[in-house]
């Protein structure tokens, strides 16, 4: 009987359910899988359409790059530093770089000559120092130039024989005798207390790439030889046509010099050293001279190079083109000069000088460029000539002229990113024994940057980006180790390469200096603001503190020529140097020597590390932040200021155009150049805000692993990015180079094509307004306005 206790639902027993389908199981898989599947993929789908593509060239389609798997081509550290935190690389860089060690690369590198293609025991002991460092993958990369080495040369003052009374009156139809009045020594004394000016082996004082040749003719004093100089010289009715120029050197790329002067029917020449460019530091203001003081040594002889390097640099022969072995040759008459050239000291120059006195216009009546001489104490009045009939100069060149090999040395540091890539480079060949400041100050902090990349990899460091080290030869002569590699590798650089950081001269006193293409204006202000200064007037002081702030434009000089004017890469060429009122450097002298530097140019090597830091902690920048470190409103900002520069020139040139014709200048021929410029300012502001959202989004929390696809979407959209900066420079390369010297590529930038060394902005259409070509001048407004457009549509979505 049922009561109160008596479940409501009784449990019936019945029968096991049979199932319908034999092999439900698996139906319901299917069924599962079905519903999934699809929902998956419409995800997927939906999730591509909203994330940035992938650049080309990265592993994977584009949707395809998003799955969890797809990650393998992006390090697993990013966007952190891999291996080492960021911090801990930059303590590294900065606590590596030791004086000590400094000065030992210093002393070894200044031990010898070491002339390009002679050096190949120092490429050898560089790159076996560098894998001794820890990088592994060092090599050397050979070139056969064209280069020469001198064999014999002889200056000499001629004076006419007088006549006795009994020649006089009767002629004789002889041909007048001459004797020596002076002959030039031509060679640097050797010091006691410089061990390297009095090697056995020494190099004589000679011009690279200058001709052969025995010229006997009167002279004339040119100045510092700038082209102003020899057009006021022919508007002052000097003769110049058949005479050797004695010139300053100073201003302007010694080969310009000769190579006006030749144009100019001249026939020779003659360059030195006047203690008037000195600054302060003079014998005449009392100080003593080298070794026993800081001023000039009488007797001390710049070499260097007279190729036309405004024209084009590198191997002569091969132009555009690498010369390795085999390549063909072209001529070299439109390059390097056909007349013969010597350097020579003030103490030889003081008797050529001495005898102008009195003979032609001063110099002092000329404008304020012809004033300053430095000689006039010991009884020079700076008289312009030509010489009198009664001297002559005898001026004898032999050279020898060869193809030889000669050796860069390569390292590389593999990074998670093979395509981009951040290239430091230094030139290790001289023209004397020594080199202590020009270049192996640098080389020797190059080798403290080095030896610091190698202790970040024994620390486990692995960079982001790729880093190549190059060890130049041959830039002496032309820039033709760095030029010739660039030639050989361009397409690769051109898709790869950041940035070039270059460091020719590390240090010759303690004012730091700097030029830089305006993409790394802000990279560079930044890093000296980080690095201390020898000079701790204030504690804690750093470099930025310092330091003026100036940065210079690009030019040329230096290995950073082929990578910014042909290859469109950003550049930075920084060092520290003395002034006016530090012991002057012996320039590409026997005193640019080991002694010197030792008690003058760094006492200490002080400044040596710090360049090296300065130097290491840049290229950590470059390498190491997700997003590169370049800003292009700084571009923009600087192409507005030189463009006001070119305005002005217009407007001063009166053979250009007229007064009346202001307004037409302003409103016709920059018209469209101005709109484009500010276009690429609006552009970049945008651009650079975008990339510091980015960087911005970086330094929050770190993206947790399951969030995979979100990290993927961040690398990717600062690719896309760090594509554009990549490329921004590669944007004002003209393919046709510039009007008479295509080598030069670029429209920005450029050697000025009558200074060499100094920098030229929009340089085709300032030479067009310098030779009053109003049609060449709207062309190369036309050609700059476009690219400037291109570069504003490259950063653009």
């Amino acid at each position: 009987m049922a009561d109160e206790n008596t479940p409501l639902i009784q449990v019936v027993q019945i029968r096991p359910a049979v199932p319908r389908y034999s092999h439900h199981s698996v139906r319901r898989a299917c069924t599962l899988v079905l519903a999934i599947v699809p929902l998956f993929v419409v995800a997927a789908f939906l999730l591509c359409l909203a994330l940035p593509t992938p650049l080309d060239g990265e592993d994977g389609s584009e949707w395809a790059s998003y799955l969890p798997w797809a990650g393998a081509s992006i390090s697993k550290a990013w966007p952190q530093t891999d291996g080492l935190t960021y911090e801990g690389l930059q303590d590294i860089l900065t606590s590596t770089p030791n004086a000590t060690k400094a000065r030992e690369w210093s002393k070894y590198y200044t031990a010898g000559p070491h002339l390009a293609g002679k050096n190949l025991s120092q490429a050898i002991w560089t790159k076996e120092k560098w894998q001794e460092f820890g990088i592994s993958n060092s090599l050397i990369v050979d070139y056969d130039i064209y280069v020469n080495y001198p064999k014999g040369h002889r200056l000499a003052l001629l004076e006419k024989d007088k006549k006795t009374k009994r020649e006089e009156s009767v002629d004789t139809g002889s041909k007048a005798s001459w004797s020596v009045q002076y002959e030039a020594g031509l060679e640097e004394d050797v010091l006691d207390e410089d061990s390297s000016s009095g090697l056995s082996d020494r190099i004589p004082t000679f011009h690279g790439y200058s001709a052969s040749g025995n010229v006997t003719a009167p002279y004339v004093f040119v100045n510092y030889g700038t082209y102003k100089d020899y057009e006021e010289l022919l508007a002052a009715n000097v003769s110049l046509a058949g005479k050797i120029a004695l010139i300053k050197y100073g201003g302007i790329f010694r080969g310009l010099k000769i190579k006006r002067a030749q144009e100019l029917g001249m026939v020779g020449a003659v360059i030195y050293s006047d203690p008037g460019d000195d600054g302060e530091v003079t014998k005449h203001n009392g100080n003593s001279t080298y070794p026993k003081g800081p001023a000039r040594e009488p007797s001390s002889v710049q070499r260097g190079s007279v190729e036309f390097l405004s024209i084009a640099p590198g191997d002569p022969t091969t132009p555009g083109y690498p010369s390795k072995p085999g390549a063909p040759r072209k001529p070299v008459d439109t390059i390097l000069p056909k007349i013969p050239s010597i350097p020579i000291s003030y103490v030889d120059a003081l008797p050529l000088l001495k005898a102008l006195n009195g003979h032609g216009p001063k110099a002092s009546s000329f404008n304020k460029y012809w004033q300053g001489g430095g000689l006039d104490y010991k009884g020079v009045d700076y008289n312009i000539g030509p010489s009198p009939d009664n001297l002559l100069l005898n001026l004898v060149n032999e050279q020898e002229y060869v193809i030889t090999p000669m050796w860069n040395v390569i390292g590389i540091i593999n990074g998670s990113l093979a395509d981009e890539v951040v290239v430091l480079g230094n030139h290790r060949d001289a023209w004397i024994a020594g080199g202590a400041g020009d270049p192996n100050s640098g080389s020797a902090a190059f080798n403290e940057v080095i030896r610091g990349f190698g202790e970040a990899l024994k620390a486990g460091w692995k960079p982001l980006r790729t880093i190549v080290l190059a060890s130049w030869d041959g830039e002496e002569y032309g820039l033709i180790g760095s030029t010739e590699w660039v030639e050989e590798y361009i397409p690769w650089l051109s898709a790869s390469t950041v940035a070039y950081l270059n460091v020719d001269v590390g240090t010759t006193g303690p004012h730091f200096r700097a030029a830089a293409a305006p993409l790394l204006n802000k990279a560079l202000i930044e890093t000296v603001g980080l690095v201390l200064s020898p000079n701790q007037t204030v504690t804690n002081q750093t470099v930025g503190d310092v330091w003026d702030g100036h940065i210079s434009t690009m030019g040329s000089g230096s290995d950073f020529t082929a990578f910014q004017d042909f290859a469109g890469i950003p550049c930075v060429d920084m060092g520290f140097s003395g002034g006016p009122d530090t012991a002057v450097y012996h320039y590409h002298s026997n005193y640019d020597s080991f002694d010197w530097m030792d008690k003058y140019g760094d006492p200490g090597f002080h400044y040596h590390a710090t360049i090296a830091q300065v130097w290491g902690l840049l290229a950590a920048k470059l390498v190491e932040t997700p997003v590169i470190q370049l800003n292009a409103t700084e571009y923009a900002k600087g192409l507005a200021g030189y463009l006001e520069s070119v305005k002005s020139k217009a407007l001063a040139t009166p053979g250009f155009m007229g007064a009346e014709d202001e307004d037409w200048t302003k409103k016709s021929l920059f018209y469209g150049l101005t709109k484009s410029i500010d276009r690429l300012h609006n552009v970049s502001v945008s651009f650079d805000a975008k990339a510091q959202a980015l960087t911005d989004e970086i330094a929050k929390d770190p993206i947790p692993w399951w969030k995979w696809w979100q990290k993927v979407r961040l690398y990717y959209a600062v690719r896309r990015v760090n594509a554009k900066y990549k490329f921004l420079e590669r944007q004002f390369l003209y393919a046709p180079g510039l009007d008479g010297r295509s080598w030069f590529k670029h429209v920005v930038f450029a050697p000025g094509i009558w200074t060499g060394y100094a920098g030229a902005t929009f340089p085709g259409l300032v030479e067009s307004i310098e030779n009053e070509d109003r049609g060449n001048a709207f062309r190369w407004a036309g050609i700059i306005t476009g690219l400037v457009e291109k570069a504003a549509s490259s950063l653009e979505d």
